[in-house]
C-alpha cells in the first residue's frame, strides 16, 4: 500500500511493510535468525550525508513541521524548545536550543569514522536521528548506559555521567524513558545489517563490541539493550519513521515490524522476571454471589436488604420499619438498580441461606415490604 505524502512540495512515498518480508526468517532463531534477517535487510540504498537533511523532513516531523528531536523532547511536559526544518540546521551551536544536527546513535568512531563508498553505515537512517547540538556533543562517543549520578543533565532529562548499570561503571550517556526503546531497537539493527562487519569493529569500542558478529555486543550492553527493548514498547512514531525509511533506502528495521525477534535472537540475554517467593495460601472460593431483577410497579424501593443464615431459612428474622440494618457479615444493603451483592469469608461445602426485603426511605423512616412472597435462596460454597 502507499501513502502519498507531501513533503518540501514533492510527494514521498511511505510504502508499508511488504507482504512476505520476513518470510526467510520463519523457523529460525539465535544466530541464524541474525543472518536470515541480515540477508533480508543488506544492500539498501546508499544516502549522501547531505541527503539526511531533506529525509529528516520524512522520518521525524513531528507534523507540524517541528523536528522530533529525542534528547530534547518531553512526552506529555513542556517542551524546553522545538527546532523548526531547515531554518533552525545547524550550523555552530553554543547551548542548547541553538540548533539540531545529525547524530549517529550508533557513533561513527565505533567503526573507525570510515565514509567510503561501501560504508552505508555512515548515512544508514535507523541509527541517524536529530538531536539537538549541544546535547549531541554532551553524548559524544560514550554508550548508551544508566546514570544515578550524572555529571551533566539536560533540558529534558537526558543524563550523562558513571555508568551504574551492572558490568561498566564508565561514562555513560542515559536518554529519557520514553525513548530508551527506540534508541535500543537502533543498536540491535546495527548488529543484524552490518553482522558482516561489526566483529572488526571491537578496537574502536572494546567497552560494548564484543569482537564477534555474535552476540556482537558485550553481557552487560546487549543485556541492557533488550531491557530497554521491553520496557519501552514499539511506538508509533517509531512505526511511521520505519515505513518512511524504507521508502528511501529500501529496506526495514525487523525489531520495530517484529519484537518478539530480539529475545529469540539474543534469548541468554533476554530479561526474567523474578520467581515469586512463596506460593498463595487460603486459596478457596468462599464466596457467593446474588442477583436478581429490580422489582417494578408504582412505588419503586430505594433500595434492599440481604439477609443471610447458614441455619436456614427459618432463622433469618424480617426486618422492623424504622429500625435500618447496617451492613455486617450477615446483613448487606443495596441500592436500587444495582441488582447484585456478593457474600465472602464464607465456610467451605457449607449451605447458605438468602431472603431478600426490598425498602423504601432510610434511618427512622424506613419502610420494609415484609409481605407477600419473601424472594429466598439457598445455595452451598465449593
Amino acid at each position: 500500500m502507499l501513502f502519498p505524502v507531501l513533503v518540501g512540495f514533492a510527494f514521498v512515498e511511505l510504502k508499508a511493510q511488504p507482504a512476505g518480508y520476513y518470510n526467510n526468517a520463519s523457523g529460525k532463531s539465535g544466530q541464524q535468525l541474525q543472518l536470515a534477517l541480515h540477508n533480508i535487510i543488506k544492500g539498501h540504498t546508499k544516502r549522501t550525508y547531505d541527503n539526511l537533511w531533506t529525509d529528516f523532513q520524512s522520518t521525524d516531523d513531528k507534523s507540524n513541521g517541528k523536528v522530533w528531536d529525542m534528547y530534547s523532547d518531553n512526552p506529555g511536559g513542556t517542551l524546553p524548545y522545538e527546532f523548526t526544518f531547515s531554518s533552525d540546521q545547524c550550523g555552530t551551536y553554543s547551548v542548547e536550543g541553538d540548533c539540531y544536527n545529525r547524530e549517529h546513535s550508533f557513533p561513527n568512531a565505533w567503526w573507525g569514522g570510515g565514509q567510503s563508498a561501501t560504508d552505508t553505515m555512515y548515512t544508514d537512517l535507523f541509527h541517524i536521528v536529530p538531536t539537538d547540538g549541544k546535547v549531541n556533543g554532551y553524548r559524544s562517543n560514550y554508550p548508551f548506559g544508566e546514570v544515578n549520578s550524572p555529571t551533566t543533565t539536560t533540558q529534558n532529562g537526558s543524563k550523562l555521567g558513571p555508568c551504574t548499570y551492572s558490568g561498566y561503571t564508565g561514562t555513560v550517556f542515559e536518554p529519557i524513558d520514553a525513548y530508551k526503546g527506540d534508541f535500543a531497537r537502533n543498536e540491535l539493527y546495527m548488529a543484524v545489517r552490518y553482522a558482516s562487519k561489526i566483529g572488526s569493529w571491537s578496537s574502536y569500542a572494546n567497552d560494548v563490541l564484543a569482537g564477534n558478529s555474535y552476540p556482537a555486543y558485550d553481557a552487560w550492553y546487549i543485556t541492557m539493550l533488550l531491557e530497554w527493548h521491553a520496557n519501552d514498547p514499539v511506538s508509533q512514531k517509531e512505526i511511521d519513521r520505519n515505513n518512511a525509511i524504507y521508502s528511501i533506502q529500501s529496506n526495514r528495521n525487523p525489531f520495530i515490524d517484529h519484537p518478539e525477534y530480539a529475545n529469540q535472537i539474543w534469548p541468554a540475554y533476554a530479561p526474567t522476571s523474578a520467581e515469586p517467593t512463596n506460593q498463595a495460601s487460603g486459596f478457596s472460593a468462599n464466596s457467593i454471589t446474588l442477583s436478581w431483577q429490580d422489582a417494578i410497579g408504582g412505588a419503586l424501593p430505594d433500595g434492599y436488604l440481604i439477609r443471610m443464615s447458614s441455619i436456614g431459612f427459618g432463622s433469618i428474622n424480617n426486618p422492623v420499619d424504622g429500625q435500618a440494618v447496617t451492613d455486617g457479615n450477615s446483613d448487606k444493603n443495596v441500592a436500587y438498580g444495582v441488582e447484585s451483592c456478593s457474600f465472602s469469608g464464607l465456610s467451605s461445602s457449607t449451605v447458605y441461606y438468602f431472603k431478600i426485603f426490598p425498602y423504601s426511605e432510610v434511618g427512622a423512616s424506613i419502610n420494609y415490604k415484609t409481605d407477600g412472597i419473601v424472594q429466598q435462596i439457598s445455595l452451598s460454597t465449593p
